[in-house]
């Protein structure tokens, strides 16, 4: 239950609650449930532990893919290369990368994963600041490209597919998600007003 510490206060301005979990050495879960005219809604909130030793985290490895299709104009792609950038500095010393971009065509920043050095990191960032928004939008080539890389043993690999979701084969691509995810995770975030298809609501595929 939340109340204003000064009491009643006239509701013309934006109210902001901003709050984090108190997240222990343990994973939680917590579900909450309402009725509303008729209806039964839920949400289930699972936290990971605060901290986990360093002998159970593993090294992953990510590859980013990127939407610059030419629906991606404006503010869609600049908050998917802002959003691809906090995510390069968030990498791991013994994690490994690749950056993926695809319009009508798919373009991969190397053939294969590469460490997270200082060098390759710097490397990327200045490759995705260079992006910019055009073409078509084929997805298949690019979840083909990303998901063609076998796993590095002790590493697990994630696939974080950014895109607005603005295709209209969305059956034959979770077809082919099915046939070629193998042992990669997938994460599909959804970028901007158009985004709300069911590839870009908040999923993970995973074996």
């Amino acid at each position: 239950k939340v109340t204003l510490k000064s009491g009643s206060s006239v509701m013309d301005r934006d109210f902001v609650l901003a709050w984090q979990p108190q997240v222990g050495s343990e994973p939680q879960a917590a579900l909450f449930t309402e009725y509303w005219k008729g209806e039964q809604y839920s949400l289930l909130m699972v936290m990971p532990p605060q901290q986990l030793p360093k002998d159970r985290v593993l090294p992953r490895e990510q590859v980013f893919v990127i939407d610059t299709s030419g629906s991606m104009g404006g503010e869609s792609i600049r908050q998917a290369k802002d959003s691809l950038q906090k995510a390069l500095h968030s990498l791991n010393v013994g994690d490994r990368f690749n950056v993926i971009e695809f319009n009508s065509a798919t373009y991969s920043l190397y053939r294969t994963s590469k460490p997270a050095d200082q060098h390759h990191v710097q490397e990327a960032l200045n490759y995705v600041r260079g992006l910019k928004a055009s073409g078509g939008t084929e997805m298949s080539s690019a979840l083909t490209v990303a998901l063609s890389g076998s796993v590095y043993p002790g590493y697990l690999r994630q696939v974080i597919f950014i895109t607005d979701g603005s295709v209209g084969n969305e059956a034959a691509l979770f077809n082919q998600i099915e046939q070629d995810l193998g042992a990669s995770r997938l994460f599909t975030i959804g970028i901007g007003s158009v985004s709300y298809t069911h590839l870009t609501l908040p999923t993970i595929y995973s074996v």
